[in-house]
């Protein structure tokens, strides 16, 4: 069965970053949209595909990639909270925070995490960092009611009036949001200065990914 157009592109030689190359970015999904494109979602897409699937041009993924990994190296990571409440993007945080000294924040967010200093959970962020605005707005309403700036991972259907830097891309795939979080804690890394350009990350973006539990090893899930 051949895939569809688009999904099999990407040159093997360019490599996009390190160890990266362009062919394998790409099957990650990372620039697979939603058959909705919002209207400050359109400066970062092309031509949708022929199954209606907008598309998001990766290159200007990778340049916002850059420029939020240059944000949080100067804000510092350890004053940046990354939060994630969908299953699928959980590992990818905790390994982005893991590599970068990042705060991580999973799962369901806890009203006044950010706002109530009285709520044992509170946390003082600088910057946050989130995967799906859609999903993950109750912390963007309280980092916007403190002036704190938003980067957000974005799909092609998100809207972003609340958001100070969007990162254009598959946010909804587990290989995608991997790849998204791997790139950004090499930027990041990199912008720190803790990671020369030509050095090979700890993990790989397959350890990034969320598994799903069919796919682990019986011995992974003793």
């Amino acid at each position: 069965m051949s895939l569809p157009e688009d999904d099999d592109a990407g040159s093997e030689d360019k490599m996009v970053v390190h160890q990266l190359s362009e062919k394998a970015l790409l099957a990650t999904g990372i620039r697979i949209g939603t058959s909705v494109r919002t209207k400050t979602m359109e400066q970062f897409t092309t031509r949708p595909r022929p199954d209606g699937l907008h598309m998001v041009d990766y290159s200007k993924t990778l340049q916002r990639i850059d420029v939020a990994g240059s944000f949080i190296a100067k804000t510092g990571a350890q004053n940046t909270v990354v939060y994630t409440s969908r299953e699928h993007g959980t590992v990818a945080v905790e390994k982005f925070c893991e590599l970068t000294g990042a705060v991580p924040l999973v799962g369901r967010f806890m009203p006044g995490t950010f706002t109530n200093p009285l709520y044992p959970g509170h946390l003082d962020a600088e910057l946050v960092v989130v995967a799906d605005p859609l999903s993950d707005t109750q912390a963007m309403v309280e980092a916007g009611s403190l002036g704190v700036p938003v980067i957000a991972v974005c799909d092609t259907d998100n809207v972003t009036d609340d958001i100070d830097l969007v990162i254009p891309g598959n946010n909804r795939g587990r290989k995608a949001i991997a790849a998204i979080f791997w790139l950004l804690a090499r930027s990041t890394l990199t912008h720190a200065g803790a990671l020369e350009a030509d050095q090979p990350m700890k993990y790989s973006i397959e350890d990034f990914e969320t598994k799903l539990e069919e796919e682990l090893k019986p011995e992974e899930l003793e």
